[in-house]
């Protein structure tokens, strides 16, 4: 193994700039269509498993006073919560397809330009 030759490639790839910068502009442009649909993913979702949790303690007795209202409250909480978590997947697929269709013709592109400089 030649370290001074891996060396030496690492050091050029720092300076090679045209490739390099379209690459990440590409990436950016791709975390950029994707970003909406993974904050809402992870935000609705963490938030229905709260509200899920928080029926089931209800229902289950472990919070509140015990009382056949409060068992009541905890299914409706839970079904909400199974509800929530339940659609959070297809929404987020939705908001995932209209982040590629809006940044989509960019990314090919520019996905396009590099391949065809290589």
């Amino acid at each position: 193994m030649n370290t001074d030759k891996t060396y030496a490639e690492k050091i050029a790839s720092e300076y090679a700039t045209k490739e390099t910068r379209k690459v990440v502009a590409l990436k950016k442009l791709d975390a950029k269509a994707k970003r909406p649909a993974n904050v809402f993913g992870y935000t609705f979702g963490i938030v229905m498993a709260l509200v899920l949790g928080t029926g089931m303690s209800l229902a289950l007795k472990v919070i509140g006073d015990g009382s056949n209202l409060w068992f009541i409250l905890g299914i409706v909480i839970g079904v909400v919560g199974i509800i929530g978590v339940s659609i959070n997947y297809p929404i987020y697929r939705k908001i995932l397809e209209k982040g590629k269709k809006k940044y989509g013709n960019d990314i090919l592109e520019l996905a396009k330009e590099i391949t065809d400089e290589n």
